[in-house]
């Protein structure tokens, strides 16, 4: 059957598509979709194990300075954005040179099942893990990745009775976030996760308010 999607995000429809439709313009013909697909994973898992690298038990953004140098946040910003860039034009490219399959679909899907859950584990160095003054607990980080899972495979399930993946307003809002998270951390340090900004709430606090709605 042929593949159905409906993205209604603003921040997709007004901002982020016009800056694919240019890209995908770039990409050569002669490149296969499904290379663009495992490219972008691969980027993912760079991140991840880089990160793991420099913070593996959580705790290195826990302490001012923190214990990840600087250009890992920026290169972890410039990873996601190409991640986020390659998932974003592989099906357009696929359809581009008429070479959509619902094999190419499931592995798109496949590997994004398992991007879902990277992602969010590579956020929580960012954070940091609770240390009595800042991060967050090791519950509340499974809260987090839980609800991103269970985001993704309502979606899922939905596209699997309707036959159309109504694409949640969150990935997009979510990559963007990660990717200016990521980017703050390297500009400002770890210290901005450290300090309340609204009302005496942490950023993270807004985060998983985010995150809930």
């Amino acid at each position: 059957s042929q593949y159905s999607a409906v993205d209604t995000n603003p921040l997709s429809v007004y901002i982020m598509q016009p800056i694919w439709n240019k890209i995908i313009k770039i990409v050569p013909l002669w490149i296969a979709p499904n290379l663009l697909t495992f490219s972008g994973f691969l980027m993912i898992l760079v991140n991840y194990f880089l990160i793991s690298f420099y913070d593996w038990d959580y705790t290195a953004s826990g302490t001012s300075p923190g214990r990840v140098p600087t250009w890992v946040w920026l290169f972890s910003a410039f990873t996601t954005f190409c991640a986020y860039a390659l998932d974003s034009i592989d099906g357009k490219h696929a359809r581009r040179t008429q070479s959509s399959t619902p094999l190419g679909e499931l592995f798109d899907h496949g590997l994004d099942s398992w991007a879902t859950s990277i992602f969010v584990l590579s956020f929580f160095s960012v954070c940091s893990r609770d240390n009595g003054k800042t991060g967050v607990s090791v519950y509340t980080m499974y809260i987090y990745l839980n609800i991103v899972l269970f985001n993704f495979m309502c979606s899922h399930w939905e596209k699997y009775n309707t036959g159309v993946l109504f694409l949640p307003w969150g990935y997009d809002t979510s990559q963007v976030v990660l990717i200016v998270a990521y980017l703050l951390t390297g500009a400002l340090g770890v210290e901005v996760w450290q300090k309340p900004c609204l009302f005496g709430y942490y950023i993270t606090d807004v985060l998983v308010i985010l995150l809930i709605g």
